[in-house]
Protein backbone atom coordinates (compact mmCIF):
# COMPACT_ATOMS: atom_id res chain seq x y z
CA UNK A 1 0.00 0.00 0.00
CA UNK A 2 0.87 3.71 -0.40
CA UNK A 3 0.13 4.65 2.63
CA UNK A 4 0.37 3.18 6.53
CA UNK A 5 -2.66 4.95 8.00
CA UNK A 6 -4.51 3.47 4.72
CA UNK A 7 -3.28 0.15 5.35
CA UNK A 8 -4.30 0.50 9.14
CA UNK A 9 -8.12 1.10 7.79
CA UNK A 10 -8.04 -1.71 5.57
CA UNK A 11 -6.79 -4.48 8.47
CA UNK A 12 -9.19 -2.35 10.88
CA UNK A 13 -12.29 -3.62 8.20
CA UNK A 14 -12.80 0.18 7.89
CA UNK A 15 -12.38 0.60 3.90
CA UNK A 16 -12.07 -1.30 0.68
CA UNK A 17 -9.39 -0.45 -1.97
CA UNK A 18 -11.45 -1.11 -5.64
CA UNK A 19 -7.73 0.19 -7.97
CA UNK A 20 -4.57 0.19 -5.90
CA UNK A 21 -1.32 2.42 -8.14
CA UNK A 22 1.82 3.83 -6.45
CA UNK A 23 0.75 6.65 -4.88
CA UNK A 24 -3.12 6.24 -5.46
CA UNK A 25 -6.11 4.34 -4.56
CA UNK A 26 -9.67 4.34 -5.14
CA UNK A 27 -11.50 3.63 -1.64
CA UNK A 28 -14.67 2.76 -0.49
CA UNK A 29 -15.78 3.70 3.19
CA UNK A 30 -17.63 0.36 4.11
CA UNK A 31 -19.38 2.32 6.51
CA UNK A 32 -21.17 4.97 3.92
CA UNK A 33 -20.27 3.09 1.17
CA UNK A 34 -18.59 6.27 -0.59
CA UNK A 35 -16.36 5.95 -2.75
CA UNK A 36 -12.98 8.34 -2.79
CA UNK A 37 -9.43 8.40 -4.27
CA UNK A 38 -6.97 8.64 -1.06
CA UNK A 39 -3.73 9.47 -0.82
CA UNK A 40 -1.50 10.53 2.03
CA UNK A 41 -3.38 9.22 4.86
CA UNK A 42 -7.07 8.43 6.07
CA UNK A 43 -9.28 12.01 6.58
CA UNK A 44 -5.96 13.81 5.14
CA UNK A 45 -7.60 17.39 3.07
CA UNK A 46 -4.35 17.72 1.32
CA UNK A 47 -4.60 15.43 -1.63
CA UNK A 48 -4.25 16.26 -4.93
CA UNK A 49 -5.30 13.81 -8.03
CA UNK A 50 -4.86 14.84 -11.16
CA UNK A 51 -7.82 15.03 -13.74
CA UNK A 52 -10.35 14.85 -10.85
CA UNK A 53 -10.10 18.82 -10.60
CA UNK A 54 -11.87 18.77 -14.18
CA UNK A 55 -14.27 15.99 -13.34
CA UNK A 56 -15.01 18.03 -9.84
CA UNK A 57 -14.86 21.36 -12.27
CA UNK A 58 -17.62 19.55 -14.89
CA UNK A 59 -19.89 17.85 -12.35
CA UNK A 60 -20.60 20.80 -10.39
CA UNK A 61 -21.17 22.62 -13.43
CA UNK A 62 -23.52 20.32 -14.92
CA UNK A 63 -26.91 21.50 -13.79
CA UNK A 64 -25.91 25.16 -14.23
CA UNK A 65 -25.21 25.16 -17.72
CA UNK A 66 -28.83 25.63 -18.86
CA UNK A 67 -29.61 26.99 -16.06
CA UNK A 68 -26.94 30.06 -15.09
CA UNK A 69 -27.20 31.51 -11.75
CA UNK A 70 -24.72 34.40 -11.94
CA UNK A 71 -23.79 34.31 -8.57
CA UNK A 72 -21.06 32.53 -6.20
CA UNK A 73 -21.40 29.50 -4.25
CA UNK A 74 -20.45 28.00 -1.36
CA UNK A 75 -18.70 24.43 -1.96
CA UNK A 76 -22.49 22.60 -0.54
CA UNK A 77 -23.46 23.31 -4.01
CA UNK A 78 -20.79 22.00 -5.80
CA UNK A 79 -21.23 18.43 -6.86
CA UNK A 80 -24.98 17.99 -5.48
CA UNK A 81 -27.15 15.07 -5.88
CA UNK A 82 -28.68 16.27 -9.49
CA UNK A 83 -25.18 16.72 -10.85
CA UNK A 84 -23.37 14.26 -13.17
CA UNK A 85 -20.74 14.29 -15.16
CA UNK A 86 -20.65 15.18 -19.00
CA UNK A 87 -18.57 15.11 -21.97
CA UNK A 88 -16.12 17.30 -20.42
CA UNK A 89 -15.05 14.12 -17.77
CA UNK A 90 -15.22 11.74 -20.68
CA UNK A 91 -13.05 13.28 -23.38
CA UNK A 92 -10.31 14.46 -20.36
CA UNK A 93 -9.95 10.85 -19.68
CA UNK A 94 -10.28 9.75 -22.93
CA UNK A 95 -7.34 12.13 -24.13
CA UNK A 96 -5.42 11.15 -20.79
CA UNK A 97 -5.57 7.45 -22.13
CA UNK A 98 -4.42 8.10 -25.24
CA UNK A 99 -1.61 10.34 -24.40
CA UNK A 100 -0.48 7.51 -22.14
CA UNK A 101 -1.11 4.98 -24.85
CA UNK A 102 1.33 6.97 -27.39
CA UNK A 103 3.88 8.52 -25.08
CA UNK A 104 4.65 5.55 -22.94
CA UNK A 105 8.04 3.96 -24.04
CA UNK A 106 9.00 6.42 -26.23
CA UNK A 107 12.12 8.75 -25.05
CA UNK A 108 11.95 12.33 -23.94
CA UNK A 109 12.19 14.33 -27.35
CA UNK A 110 9.79 11.99 -29.24
CA UNK A 111 7.97 14.94 -30.14
CA UNK A 112 10.70 16.19 -32.39
CA UNK A 113 10.22 12.92 -35.17
CA UNK A 114 7.12 13.60 -37.25
CA UNK A 115 6.55 9.58 -37.16
CA UNK A 116 6.08 9.87 -33.06
CA UNK A 117 3.91 12.83 -33.46
CA UNK A 118 1.82 11.04 -35.55
CA UNK A 119 1.38 7.66 -33.40
CA UNK A 120 0.62 9.83 -30.83
CA UNK A 121 -2.27 11.18 -32.63
CA UNK A 122 -3.46 8.46 -33.87
CA UNK A 123 -3.65 7.02 -29.82
CA UNK A 124 -5.39 9.98 -29.13
CA UNK A 125 -7.95 9.81 -31.66
CA UNK A 126 -8.84 5.92 -31.28
CA UNK A 127 -8.59 6.70 -27.38
CA UNK A 128 -11.19 9.86 -28.02
CA UNK A 129 -13.24 7.65 -29.90
CA UNK A 130 -13.52 4.73 -28.13
CA UNK A 131 -14.67 7.20 -24.70
CA UNK A 132 -16.83 8.52 -27.05
CA UNK A 133 -18.57 5.37 -28.16
CA UNK A 134 -19.11 4.21 -24.63
CA UNK A 135 -20.70 6.83 -22.99
CA UNK A 136 -22.93 8.21 -26.45
CA UNK A 137 -25.29 10.20 -23.98
CA UNK A 138 -22.50 12.11 -22.38
CA UNK A 139 -23.56 15.85 -24.36
CA UNK A 140 -21.63 15.99 -27.13
CA UNK A 141 -22.26 18.43 -29.97
CA UNK A 142 -23.96 17.33 -33.15
CA UNK A 143 -20.16 17.79 -35.22
CA UNK A 144 -18.52 15.85 -32.42
CA UNK A 145 -20.70 13.24 -32.59
CA UNK A 146 -21.17 13.07 -36.13
CA UNK A 147 -17.27 13.07 -36.26
CA UNK A 148 -17.70 9.89 -33.52
CA UNK A 149 -19.52 7.87 -35.74
CA UNK A 150 -17.71 8.28 -38.73
CA UNK A 151 -15.81 4.89 -40.16
CA UNK A 152 -13.07 7.30 -40.93
CA UNK A 153 -13.59 10.79 -39.67
CA UNK A 154 -11.38 13.94 -40.61
CA UNK A 155 -11.07 16.93 -38.49
CA UNK A 156 -13.52 19.58 -38.98
CA UNK A 157 -11.61 22.41 -38.11
CA UNK A 158 -13.35 23.85 -35.00
CA UNK A 159 -12.49 26.83 -32.27
CA UNK A 160 -15.17 25.69 -29.63
CA UNK A 161 -13.97 24.77 -26.05
CA UNK A 162 -14.49 21.08 -26.87
CA UNK A 163 -10.23 21.11 -27.15
CA UNK A 164 -9.64 23.24 -24.25
CA UNK A 165 -12.08 20.88 -21.80
CA UNK A 166 -10.11 18.01 -22.29
CA UNK A 167 -6.28 18.95 -22.84
CA UNK A 168 -5.38 18.77 -19.35
CA UNK A 169 -3.63 15.79 -19.40
CA UNK A 170 -1.09 17.26 -21.75
CA UNK A 171 0.11 19.36 -18.69
CA UNK A 172 -0.09 16.81 -16.14
CA UNK A 173 2.22 14.35 -18.70
CA UNK A 174 4.87 16.67 -19.99
CA UNK A 175 8.55 16.75 -19.09
CA UNK A 176 8.85 20.13 -20.92
CA UNK A 177 6.62 23.34 -21.46
CA UNK A 178 7.58 22.41 -25.44
CA UNK A 179 6.16 18.84 -25.08
CA UNK A 180 2.85 20.12 -23.06
CA UNK A 181 2.23 22.27 -26.43
CA UNK A 182 2.44 19.34 -28.54
CA UNK A 183 0.42 16.75 -26.60
CA UNK A 184 -2.30 19.62 -26.38
CA UNK A 185 -2.12 20.30 -30.12
CA UNK A 186 -2.09 16.82 -31.34
CA UNK A 187 -5.25 16.66 -28.62
CA UNK A 188 -6.87 19.09 -30.24
CA UNK A 189 -6.20 18.78 -34.09
CA UNK A 190 -7.76 15.42 -34.04
CA UNK A 191 -11.26 17.45 -34.31
CA UNK A 192 -10.49 20.91 -33.41
CA UNK A 193 -7.66 21.76 -35.67
CA UNK A 194 -8.37 25.26 -36.64
CA UNK A 195 -5.80 27.93 -35.06
CA UNK A 196 -8.16 28.55 -32.08
CA UNK A 197 -9.05 25.21 -30.80
CA UNK A 198 -5.10 24.71 -30.98
CA UNK A 199 -4.52 27.66 -29.06
CA UNK A 200 -7.17 26.53 -26.36
CA UNK A 201 -5.55 23.46 -25.92
CA UNK A 202 -2.26 25.00 -25.35
CA UNK A 203 -3.01 27.92 -22.96
CA UNK A 204 -5.06 25.13 -20.44
CA UNK A 205 -1.53 22.55 -21.05
CA UNK A 206 0.79 25.09 -20.61
CA UNK A 207 -1.12 26.69 -17.36
CA UNK A 208 -1.08 23.24 -15.71
CA UNK A 209 2.10 22.44 -16.66
CA UNK A 210 3.85 25.99 -15.47
CA UNK A 211 2.01 25.43 -11.89
CA UNK A 212 3.49 22.17 -12.12
CA UNK A 213 6.78 22.93 -12.18
CA UNK A 214 6.77 25.86 -9.46
CA UNK A 215 5.55 28.52 -11.34
CA UNK A 216 3.29 31.13 -10.01
CA UNK A 217 -0.74 32.63 -10.44
CA UNK A 218 1.48 35.66 -12.32
CA UNK A 219 3.51 33.20 -14.54
CA UNK A 220 0.13 32.02 -16.01
CA UNK A 221 -1.26 34.57 -16.74
CA UNK A 222 1.46 36.36 -18.47
CA UNK A 223 1.49 32.90 -20.09
CA UNK A 224 -2.32 33.08 -20.98
CA UNK A 225 -1.64 36.19 -21.91
CA UNK A 226 0.57 35.00 -25.30
CA UNK A 227 -3.34 33.68 -26.81
CA UNK A 228 -5.92 35.50 -24.72
CA UNK A 229 -6.53 39.55 -23.02
CA UNK A 230 -6.66 38.73 -19.62
CA UNK A 231 -7.81 42.42 -19.00
CA UNK A 232 -11.32 41.74 -17.24
CA UNK A 233 -12.66 41.14 -13.51
CA UNK A 234 -15.34 38.89 -13.22
CA UNK A 235 -17.35 41.06 -11.34
CA UNK A 236 -17.41 43.36 -14.50
CA UNK A 237 -18.47 40.63 -16.59
CA UNK A 238 -20.92 38.53 -14.50
CA UNK A 239 -23.63 40.49 -15.59
CA UNK A 240 -23.55 40.18 -19.32
CA UNK A 241 -21.42 37.52 -19.87
CA UNK A 242 -23.29 34.81 -22.51
CA UNK A 243 -23.39 31.40 -24.01
CA UNK A 244 -20.20 31.16 -25.49
CA UNK A 245 -18.81 27.49 -26.67
CA UNK A 246 -15.79 28.98 -28.73
CA UNK A 247 -12.55 29.11 -26.98
CA UNK A 248 -12.13 32.53 -27.61
CA UNK A 249 -15.26 33.06 -25.34
CA UNK A 250 -14.80 30.74 -22.24
CA UNK A 251 -10.99 29.65 -21.98
CA UNK A 252 -9.94 33.28 -20.47
CA UNK A 253 -13.17 33.40 -18.14
CA UNK A 254 -11.77 29.80 -16.70
CA UNK A 255 -8.52 31.20 -16.51
CA UNK A 256 -9.80 34.13 -14.56
CA UNK A 257 -11.65 32.16 -12.49
CA UNK A 258 -8.90 30.78 -11.44
CA UNK A 259 -6.73 33.47 -10.94
CA UNK A 260 -9.14 35.12 -8.85
CA UNK A 261 -9.85 32.12 -6.62
CA UNK A 262 -8.16 31.41 -3.09
CA UNK A 263 -9.12 27.67 -2.72
CA UNK A 264 -10.26 24.98 -4.69
CA UNK A 265 -13.98 25.48 -4.11
CA UNK A 266 -13.45 28.97 -4.66
CA UNK A 267 -12.24 28.72 -8.50
CA UNK A 268 -15.13 26.47 -8.55
CA UNK A 269 -17.62 28.87 -7.81
CA UNK A 270 -16.20 31.41 -9.43
CA UNK A 271 -16.33 29.75 -12.95
CA UNK A 272 -20.15 29.11 -12.25
CA UNK A 273 -21.08 32.44 -11.49
CA UNK A 274 -20.77 33.76 -14.59
CA UNK A 275 -23.00 31.66 -16.08
CA UNK A 276 -22.47 30.36 -19.72
CA UNK A 277 -20.89 27.06 -20.83
CA UNK A 278 -20.40 26.51 -16.76
CA UNK A 279 -19.83 22.94 -16.77
CA UNK A 280 -16.77 23.59 -19.51
CA UNK A 281 -15.40 26.61 -18.25
CA UNK A 282 -15.79 24.93 -14.63
CA UNK A 283 -14.15 21.69 -15.71
CA UNK A 284 -10.86 23.80 -17.15
CA UNK A 285 -10.99 26.26 -14.24
CA UNK A 286 -11.18 23.19 -12.15
CA UNK A 287 -8.17 21.19 -14.09
CA UNK A 288 -5.87 24.63 -13.56
CA UNK A 289 -6.91 24.77 -10.11
CA UNK A 290 -6.00 20.85 -8.21
CA UNK A 291 -2.44 21.72 -9.44
CA UNK A 292 -1.96 24.21 -6.31
CA UNK A 293 -5.13 23.36 -4.72
CA UNK A 294 -6.02 20.46 -2.83
CA UNK A 295 -10.18 19.66 -2.69
CA UNK A 296 -11.35 18.76 0.31
CA UNK A 297 -11.45 15.21 1.41
CA UNK A 298 -15.94 15.93 1.63
CA UNK A 299 -16.11 17.68 -2.40
CA UNK A 300 -13.33 14.99 -3.30
CA UNK A 301 -15.58 12.10 -2.53
CA UNK A 302 -18.83 13.41 -3.27
CA UNK A 303 -16.97 13.67 -7.39
CA UNK A 304 -15.71 10.16 -6.74
CA UNK A 305 -19.23 9.30 -6.11
CA UNK A 306 -20.53 10.27 -9.15
CA UNK A 307 -17.95 8.65 -11.33
CA UNK A 308 -18.01 5.06 -13.06
CA UNK A 309 -15.21 2.04 -12.05
CA UNK A 310 -14.28 2.80 -15.87
CA UNK A 311 -13.44 6.52 -15.07
CA UNK A 312 -12.43 5.95 -12.01
CA UNK A 313 -9.55 3.66 -12.87
CA UNK A 314 -9.02 5.88 -15.98
CA UNK A 315 -8.16 8.40 -13.70
CA UNK A 316 -5.92 5.85 -11.25
CA UNK A 317 -4.07 4.81 -14.01
CA UNK A 318 -3.10 8.51 -15.54
CA UNK A 319 -1.86 9.47 -12.50
CA UNK A 320 0.16 6.21 -11.92
CA UNK A 321 1.72 6.91 -15.74
CA UNK A 322 2.75 10.25 -14.40
CA UNK A 323 3.87 9.36 -11.07
CA UNK A 324 6.52 6.73 -12.90
CA UNK A 325 7.54 9.01 -15.74
CA UNK A 326 8.66 11.56 -13.86
CA UNK A 327 10.37 9.58 -10.79
CA UNK A 328 13.82 9.75 -12.30
CA UNK A 329 13.75 13.54 -12.19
Amino acid sequence: MADLQIKKCLDAGLITVSKSGDGREIVCDNKTKKWFIHSGGYGNNAVYSWLLGAAAGDISGSIYEHHNIKRKIGENMLCTPYCHFTDDTVMTCAVAKGIMNGIGGMNDDWYRIEANRKKVREKIQQSVREYGRRYPSAGYGGRFMQWLMTPNPSPYRSWGNGSAMRASYAGWAAKSLEEAEVLAELSAEITHNHTDGINGAKAVAGAIFLLKKGGTKKDVKEYVSGYYKLDFKLDDIRAGYEFDVSCKGSVPQAVTAFLEGNNFAEVLSNAISIGGDSDTIAAIAGSIAEVIYPMSQELRGRVVDKLDSFLLRTIVSADDFVFFRFADL
